[in-house]
């Protein structure tokens, strides 16, 4: 597939060279059991610890602040759930927002069936959150609030340090799926006010399978979602993925090196191919906050040419139609019907998502392939 030109980073990046180095070891001679107590088991468990500090390091934390997990997924329903579950005697009343990730909001939803009550905040026309409808959800039974630091399909940033303030102001626990943030906007989880932050590998080109839930120390711990042998303080118990949790360290240490200058260089191809689209195609509109969005998304709905016609017409670029989760499904984003995209518009939304890897040279060739397709399909569509 090396004639493919990947832009769907938001989906899944690919392993760094240097990611891969650092694992391999791990799927091969250093098999060891963390939890051995045999010097294959130490060599393990060493490794583990290491990987513990590099994650910290990225999100200036403690190493103990850190309990792996399987992925971003499972940090989101371990933070919800578990916390929910943590602090029912205080109270049982959630809030989050409408354009959250489906691991969120369906974990509010199986909650209902529970007795907890979600509150789910409308978004601005750009996907934004405001502080101030969070501050006007709170009750006095409100245990806990959940949002994105920036959203997966159209890339906008939420306020993440004016809602901490809301939640701190009112004693309310604030997580974050932060996924889409992390490794490449501010990472400093303390400065950002967050007392819980999901993370995962495979979106800071590391492997899939290994993620992370940021327990900030001195709050509540969120009750285990299993029962099992013990590790991770008990919190997610089961064998550790040595392997995967060393190749999400190196990733972490990676993205700190690259955070400050990769941004930029990917914002600025981000920002070519969407000149190079407008100068050709009208009818074009940008999806998400024109400055305050991950540096490598770029979400345009090509008014009257559905997203699927479209995809199927890219021979030779890799590209989506919003969430990765979401991509066979017919309906409209739920993250652009929140926002009000029309829904005959929001179906002809595709999402591009820069990555490190990418090349001025592919901007040129995927800006050509776009218009062609689009005025292809738009010259065959009946007016």
């Amino acid at each position: 597939m090396s004639d493919i030109i990947y832009m769907d980073n938001h989906a899944t990046t690919p392993i760094a060279p240097e990611v891969l180095e650092a694992m391999m070891p791990y799927l091969t001679t250093h098999f060891g059991n963390a939890s051995s107590t045999h010097p294959f088991g130490v060599t393990a468990k060493d490794a583990v610890e290491k990987a513990r500090h590099q994650v910290a390091d990225l999100l200036g934390c403690s190493a103990e602040e850190i309990v792996f997990t399987s992925g971003a997924t499972e940090s989101d329903n371990l933070a919800i759930r578990g916390i929910a579950y943590a602090c029912q005697e205080k109270g049982n009343h959630i809030i989050t927002s409408t354009a959250e990730h489906h691991a969120i909001l369906d974990t509010c939803h199986a909650l209902a069936a529970e007795g907890f009550e979600t509150t789910y905040l409308p978004v601005d026309k750009y996907g934004m959150v405001s502080p101030d409808d969070v501050e006007a959800a709170i009750t006095p039974k409100t245990i806990l609030m959940s949002f994105m630091y920036g959203n997966n399909e159209v890339g906008t940033i939420n306020p993440i340090v004016d809602i901490a303030a809301v939640a701190a102001k009112h004693g309310v626990l604030f997580h974050s799926d932060a996924v889409q943030g992390i490794g490449q906007l501010p990472s400093d989880l303390e400065a950002l006010g967050l007392n819980l932050a999901s993370l995962t590998a495979h979106k800071i080109y590391g492997p899939k399978g290994i993620g992370a839930l940021y327990v900030q120390r001195n709050n509540s711990q969120p009750h285990s979602l299993f029962y099992g042998g013990g590790q991770e303080a008990g919190i997610r118990p089961g064998t550790l993925n040595v392997a995967g949790i060393v190749g999400l360290g190196a990733a972490c240490e990676l993205s700190k090196k690259y955070m400050e200058t990769g941004k930029s260089s990917v914002a600025t191809l981000r920002d070519t191919l969407h000149r190079k689209l407008m100068a050709s195609l009208d009818a074009l509109h940008l999806n998400g906050h024109p400055e305050q969005r991950l540096p490598g998304n770029l979400n345009l709905c090509f008014a009257g040419v559905q997203s699927l016609a479209h995809l199927a017409g890219l021979k030779r670029v890799a590209v989506s139609t919003g969430s990765a989760c979401d991509s066979e499904s017919v309906k409209a984003s739920h993250v652009l019907v929140a926002m009000g995209v029309p829904n005959e518009l929001a179906l002809t939304a595709v999402r591009f998502g820069l990555g490190r890897y990418n090349t001025a040279e592919e901007v040129d060739i995927v800006a050509d392939e776009v218009i062609k397709v689009v005025n292809r399909l738009r010259a065959l569509a009946p007016e």
